[in-house]
């Protein structure tokens, strides 16, 4: 499943589903707003270039690595201190692929996929660059 969504989502809910997909290993990541100083952040796409973005990562991960599924969901919207933002759930026979693939998917999302965060603290609003966030 790929999808971007102004909803929280429960990681649980697709761990589960890919342990249900008979994989050997899940590897997952979440990310979450983290409090370093802001308030809130707000996440704006161009959600049909996104879903395709996210779409080829998918591709080229299942591609590269000895992988079976790859679940991928990203949040937009206005975030506060502790929501989750994205995750990333890879399903597989073995750990070694399962642990390369979910990292090469979030740096790929972080350079490619046009997701812009904008983050508000009390002195103000900056956007961020993905690379760094």
């Amino acid at each position: 499943m790929i999808t971007i969504t102004q909803e929280d989502f429960d990681p649980g809910v697709y761990i589960d589903a890919a342990r249900d997909r008979q994989v050997g290993g899940i590897v997952t990541f979440t990310g979450i707003v983290r409090n370093d100083g802001i308030t809130a952040i707000e996440l704006e796409t161009y959600r049909e270039a996104a879903l395709q973005e996210l779409e080829a990562i998918r591709d080229e991960a299942l591609s590269r690595y000895a992988i079976q599924s790859v679940d991928i969901i990203h949040r937009i919207g206005t975030l506060s201190v502790g929501d989750h933002i994205v995750l990333i759930v890879v399903g597989a026979p073995h750990r070694r692929d399962a642990f390369r693939a979910c990292e090469f998917i979030i740096d790929r999302i972080k350079e490619t996929v046009p997701i812009w965060k904008k983050e508000y603290t009390n002195e103000g609003s900056r956007w961020v660059s993905g690379e760094h966030s």
